[in-house]
């Protein structure tokens, strides 16, 4: 059921692995389908996972699908059946711990985009939502305000999320917000940062349409 995507999203979870975006088990991939929500399985590493690690689950996380009998979709499967309950444009949701901007998240320290204009056309805004414990009701309820609006959001103490239209335009996010905060670090240690005039970080928002991009 569904091989290509899934073949999809176990490349796009080698490639999280690679850029560094979690040790050990860490992160979670879904992407929304016509018969419900292809969910990355529990306790693997994202360099082993493949094909044959992704299920199916309906919007409630009820399992519809799976590889083989023992696979349970993640834990944090509710945080991600929460984003595409909040946005229906939502067809595909990452979360990650990458180290820069997990250091933001940890600092509960907000990632100013305005310093980079790609920053600014791909992401807007990027919230922090309060911390809460992982795989539980909390997560969800504490990213939920923040996830209508935007289409990044960093997890308190814990790491970052990202939704999109599809698992590429998600992917991009993700990585779009660690090199906005691996350069926010970088401009630190040289004297900060120069963000962009007030109006032009309102000119870049408006022209986001003009790039196909939603109005988050």
């Amino acid at each position: 059921m569904y091989r290509q995507m899934r073949e999809l999203i176990a490349e796009h979870c080698h490639r999280m692995w690679l850029l560094g975006w979690g040790a050990a088990n860490d992160g979670n991939i879904s992407v929304k389908t016509e018969d419900g929500i292809l969910a990355t399985g529990t306790g693997i590493s994202k360099y082993d996972m493949t094909a044959d690690d992704i299920g199916l689950t309906d919007g409630c996380g009820n399992i519809l699908w799976k590889p083989r009998e023992d696979w349970r979709p993640s834990s944090e499967i509710k945080l991600h059946l929460m984003c595409y309950a909040e946005r229906e444009d939502a067809g595909a949701v990452v979360h990650a711990h990458p180290p820069f901007s997990t250091a933001f998240a940890c600092a509960h320290r907000t990632i100013d985009t305005g310093i980079m204009i790609e920053s600014v056309l791909e992401l807007g805004e990027v919230p922090t939502a309060p911390y809460a414990p992982p795989s539980t009701d909390s997560l969800p309820d504490s990213v939920r305000p923040f996830i209508r609006e935007h289409n990044a959001v960093l997890l308190a103490n814990h790491g970052a999320l990202t939704a999109g239209s599809d698992l590429k335009a998600a992917f991009f996010r993700m990585e779009t917000l660690e090199h906005t905060a691996k350069t926010a670090v970088y401009a630190g240690l040289i004297g900060g940062a120069v963000p962009l005039p007030d109006e032009e970080y309102s000119r870049l928002i408006r022209m986001r349409a003009g790039y196909g991009l939603d109005r988050r």
